[in-house]
């Protein structure tokens, strides 16, 4: 009986080292496979989690902190990765492009690029894949042309031009009253002097003449605007 006894107490024994042994060297696999996470790449929606984290979810901000676009990119990274086909700085591309130039960036430097953001956006595994972006280049945006004040004559008093183009002017609390305009001969017969608040159209109608008449006896002294004449210049009438 004490025999029995002994070898069922051994069998018994190896069996439960055997049971400590597995779980012994299974637990750090199990942590292994936890801390591993998922494999395969992130959801689509990694990019605007990010986005929404890095610059409140604005694809073309700029705020001139030297960081630009939803992902906050600086010039040097999304020039480096082939941002410089679609625009100048990720602000002037569209979210299509800018995430494509993301998934170039991630592959080469890992969700590392945006530390803060991608841990809180759940990004995991490889970039997922970004659809083709229109290689279209923003446009830049076009100077205004000073060239086109002189293009046409304007109607005297109206600060209209003939193409339609008005010129925006602050308008006085007050308008200030003008002179009556008088006819001023000097040593030249027909001359008239011009005086502050003059218009040719005030002059013209003084000397019963036209105002187009008189731009035409004095383009040379006017210049190419009509409706700018300076107070001491000299009009033939």
């Amino acid at each position: 009986m004490s025999g029995c006894t002994s070898r069922s107490s051994s069998k018994r024994g190896r069996g439960t080292m055997a049971a400590i042994g597995a779980a012994v060297v299974a637990a750090p696999l199990v942590l292994l496979a936890v801390s591993a996470g998922p494999a395969g790449a992130a959801d689509g929606a990694v990019w605007d989690r990010i986005a929404q984290c890095e610059s409140g979810g604005n694809w073309h901000i700029n705020t001139g902190n030297g960081y630009y676009g939803g992902l906050q990119f600086s010039a040097g990274s999304w020039r480096a990765h082939g941002g410089g086909a679609y625009a100048s700085t990720a602000d002037r591309a569209s979210r299509a492009q800018q995430i494509a130039v993301a998934t170039r960036l991630q592959r080469a430097q890992g969700w590392g690029a945006w530390p803060v953001c991608a841990a809180r956006a759940g990004a995991y595994g490889e970039a997922p894949s970004a659809p083709k972006p229109s290689t279209h280049k923003a446009k830049p945006k076009a100077e205004p042309r000073r060239e086109a004040r002189d293009a046409a004559p304007r109607k005297a008093g109206t600060g209209q031009a003939g193409t339609g183009r008005v010129e925006a002017k602050a308008a006085p609390a007050k308008a200030p009253e003008r002179p009556p305009v008088q006819a001023d001969r000097g040593s030249r017969g027909g001359d008239y002097t011009v005086r502050e608040g003059d218009t040719l159209s005030a002059i013209a109608e003084a000397h019963g003449t036209t105002w187009e008449a008189l731009y035409a006896a004095n383009k040379a002294v006017v210049g190419g605007d009509p409706d700018l004449i300076l107070p001491g210049e000299r009009l033939a009438l």
